[in-house]
């Protein structure tokens, strides 16, 4: 009778140890598959990376390659051209009496200045060209370094910049177009919804400033007790502020949109308005302000009342 509890434990001490080795072979078998699955996993994550990667250089490589070639098809012809202009203004300068006409003289001086600007910044602007790409063609032979392109990628970035500058200068030739301007907003008397609008104008301006790298500030603005703004008045000071901003004034009208409605199946509505005007901080004197044109901005909105 004494065997038998001897017998039986030994037999519970053999099934424990069979249990526990079948355990630990499962468990390893476990840790054998996860950790093929983490090393599958990352070797996808890295693939993955390596993909986005080289798409990013090509994209990056691509818009250097646009930016340096605007820049070689426009930038020489450009340079010629101001050249041609800054010798004029010289020999005007040289060949004027300064102290005859203290008003004419101001004008030539001004014209001459604006003209070694112009020739500066191309050339700026053509250097840049050939740094962005020869930083490019030096990544290449370095099996592609990210770093040099992304380098190359500001440097055609500024490019860019300076084109489009130019290009702006070139369209706005009015009188006043280079100066600062003051835009005014005024919201319309049929209740708050178009002074919720006239104060959406406002943050569009200011956000439109911000994101350009303008430098543009409210220094007037006349709030309402139920939200909104009644008037407003912003100040942007930067070249050719007047010449961008003048075609913003006119009325703004908003025009809400139903659903599944068409822009020509809505009747137009001037209940919800604001007007909008810029003015030029440096006028010359006996200029008149150009006829206002009115205009319509679509806009689609819902006010939740």
């Amino acid at each position: 009778m004494a065997a038998e509890p001897l017998f039986v434990g030994g037999t519970g001490t053999t099934s424990s140890a069979s249990w526990q080795a079948c355990t630990s072979k499962n468990r390893s078998k476990s840790q054998a598959q996860l950790l093929c699955f983490t090393i599958g996993a990352s070797h996808s994550t890295d693939k993955k990376n390596k993909v986005y990667k080289q798409l990013g250089l090509f994209s990056l490589k691509k818009k250097i390659e646009d930016a340096v070639l605007r820049a070689e098809s426009l930038a020489t012809t450009a340079l010629e051209l101001e050249e041609a202009t800054r010798i004029k203004q010289e020999a005007m300068v040289r060949n004027y009496n300064l102290w005859d006409d203290p008003t004419k003289s101001n004008e030539v001086l001004v014209k001459l200045a604006d003209s070694l600007k112009v020739v500066n910044a191309l050339k700026d602007l053509r250097y840049k060209a050939e740094e962005a790409k020869l930083i490019s063609q030096l990544a290449e032979m370095e099996a592609i370094d990210y770093g040099l392109f992304k380098r190359a990628y500001r440097a055609s970035l500024d490019v860019s910049k300076l084109l489009d500058q130019y290009e702006m200068s070139k369209l706005l030739r009015g009188p006043n177009d280079v100066e600062g301007a003051s835009v005014t907003i005024k919201a319309g008397s049929n209740g708050i919804c178009p002074e919720i609008w006239a104060e959406q104008l406002l943050n569009m301006y200011v956000r439109w400033a911000d994101k350009e790298g303008y430098r543009g500030r409210v220094v007037d603005k006349c709030c309402c007790k139920n939200g909104g703004v009644k008037s407003a008045t912003i100040e942007f000071e930067f070249e050719y502020a007047f010449g961008y901003l003048s075609g913003e004034t006119g009325a703004h009208c908003l025009i809400n949109f139903p659903n599944g409605s068409f822009p020509h199946e809505v009747k137009t509505t001037v209940s919800i308005l604001a007007k909008v005007r810029g003015y030029p901080h440096f006028s010359s004197p006996g200029t008149k302000a150009s006829t206002i044109t009115f205009l319509i901005t679509f806009y689609e909105f819902v006010f939740v009342l």
